[in-house]
């Protein structure tokens, strides 16, 4: 009788305790997305998805896995029951945003709006001063204006932020640049593929696959030199190589 409820219990506990072939696909807007790297970070297991989007890799309860492919945000789940058996699961990734450069306005003569606030106040003031040229004058009468006249308020501001500028210091701006886009700036692309021995389409993928690691992070935190960074990339390689390492 122990033995039976000893193999019950192993029966109904084991889809937690022992590892197993998790299967989806990979899509954004229904549209499937091919060549994604899955990496198990607790198991070092790694696959790729095919190129209709699905894709398949050993997992266990709570372990995490990590979706990465270039142009979209990286995605992070954890292992549970609802995953464990779902037979048609299905992993939405999502575009990177990219910023708009200039914005035009509608319904007002082409006016591009741009970052440089001198050449844009200045295509204003050609556009004012058009305005006024083509504007039909009474005549013998004072409006109380110069005919194209200039703008002596705009200017005495214009004068007071210039000398106060050149009294105030210029200020840095402390921007956190990302752990990958140091090492790919500091390490050009030989040094990856003759001294960490990788292919060139596996950089952006191992660059990422270093980011991911809270260890890049204290490294960037203390401002490790570049001895310190070359070891942390081998290291990393070393790793990197046993996850992509055929079985």
């Amino acid at each position: 009788m122990k033995v039976k409820l000893l193999g019950f219990f192993l029966f109904i506990t084991s889809p937690f305790i022992f590892s197993q072939t998790i299967k989806g696909k990979i899509v954004c807007n229904s549209h499937v997305i091919p060549k994604v790297d899955v990496v198990n970070t607790n198991s070092k297991t790694h696959s790729i998805s095919d190129a209709n989007g699905y894709f398949s890799i050993v997992a266990k309860m709570n372990d995490t896995l990590v979706f990465i492919t270039k142009n979209y945000e990286l995605k992070k789940i954890i292992i549970n029951t609802f995953i464990l058996n779902n037979k048609d699961l299905s992993i939405e990734l999502i575009l990177k945003a990219e910023e708009l450069k200039e914005v035009v306005i509608t319904k007002t003569p082409s006016i591009k709006l741009s970052k440089d606030k001198k050449w844009e106040q200045g295509k204003l003031d050609k556009y004012a001063l058009e305005k006024a040229v083509n504007t039909p004058k009474v005549i013998g009468v004072n409006m109380g204006t110069i005919e194209n006249g200039i703008d002596f308020i705009r200017m005495g501001k214009d004068l007071f932020k210039m000398l106060k500028l050149k009294k105030e210091p210029a200020k840095k701006e402390n921007s956190i640049v990302p752990f990958k886009e140091i090492v790919a700036t500091n390490f050009d692309q030989k040094f990856y593929t003759e001294n960490l021995k990788l292919k060139k389409e596996e950089i952006e993928t191992f660059l990422t696959f270093c980011d991911f690691d809270p260890e890049s992070k204290k490294m960037l935190s203390k401002n490790s030199n570049d001895l310190e960074l070359m070891d942390f990339l081998y290291k990393k390689s070393v790793e990197f190589k046993k996850i992509n390492a055929p079985e």
